[in-house]
């Protein structure tokens, strides 16, 4: 068993490799790294049989190249000012947070066997007063770019060079609110905000399109004065390109898109795996194809 310092120095080490490396040595690091950040996924769930595998899978390349290429930050010292902040505003896929910041070395990998039990720290949506590393409450869907929008306008009052990124689902892309800190975010030119839809196509209980429908989705982010980006969400070269840019003069959106429960053959663009866990047999299946 790993404690946190130990993870934490393991993960630093890493981080040094992939930053060292080229673009193809750093794709594949990153790609190794997020299999390890599904696996974790899938052994969190397992014990509560509670979770949103789905949405965590499809969303683990983006946290992972965000945490361990791309992010200023300092485990040791979780509240560094000069930090980037992360907020994941679809906050049901906290175990894919969970995850990444346990192996960042946020906290001892072993707390996540207490995933969503009684009085745990690790609830079934992030709280920022019980878990280091997370920086907003998130669960009601909806919130997160509007807390992300504030973080950015704050970090520019102070003249700080922090960098705030917050990851959407597509399906909460349906709440208003996400529009209205959309609106703001482009008429003060935060190019210190970056959004990431996770664009995997399915919400709860049917897909996007059906439920109600989002597209032209690039075009609406570009609208509302957005430099905007259609990228393959699983693509660790073209993820690391985009996110370690600085910004220009806009906020900057990338539409990724993404398979949900990527990595997993019966689990993929399947709708029903949006709240849903694998049994024990799925498991041992699921273990064989992510070993590959």
């Amino acid at each position: 068993m790993l404690d946190r310092q130990t993870q934490g120095a393991d993960s630093n080490a890493l981080i040094a490799k992939i930053l060292a490396a080229d673009e193809t040595t750093r794709s594949e690091l990153l790609a190794r790294t997020a299999t390890e950040v599904r696996v974790s996924i899938l052994n969190t769930i397992i014990g509560p049989k509670m979770g949103h595998i789905g949405g965590d899978f499809s969303v683990a390349d983006i946290l992972t190249t965000l945490f361990f290429g791309v992010m200023k930050l300092d485990p040791d010292n979780p509240n560094w000012q000069e930090r980037d902040r992360f907020i994941l505003s679809k906050g049901h896929c906290s175990a894919a947070l969970y995850s990444v910041l346990a192996m960042r070395g946020f906290f001892e990998i072993d707390l996540l066997k207490t995933f969503m039990a009684p009085l745990s720290a690790l609830n079934g949506h992030p709280n920022r007063r019980k878990i280091p590393g997370v920086e907003a409450n998130t669960g009601p869907l909806g919130h997160g770019l509007p807390i992300g929008v504030g973080c950015a306008i704050a970090a520019r009052l102070a003249k700080a060079d922090r960098r705030v990124f917050v990851v959407l689902g597509d399906g909460e892309l349906q709440e208003g609110s996400n529009w209205e800190a959309a609106m703001a975010a482009g008429h003060r030119g935060l190019s210190n905000l970056v959004a990431i839809v996770d664009r995997n196509r399915l919400q709860q209980g049917a897909g996007t399109e059906d439920t109600n429908r989002l597209e032209p989705l690039a075009d609406k982010w570009r609208s509302f004065g957005w430099e905007v980006h259609d990228v393959d969400g699983h693509d660790h070269r073209v993820l690391y390109d985009m996110l370690s840019q600085p910004g220009g003069s806009q906020p900057r959106c990338l539409v990724a898109r993404t398979i949900k429960g990527k990595g997993v053959s019966f689990i993929e663009n399947r709708v029903e795996w949006h709240h849903k866990v694998p049994s024990l047999e799925q498991v041992q299946l699921a273990h064989k194809e992510l070993a590959v």
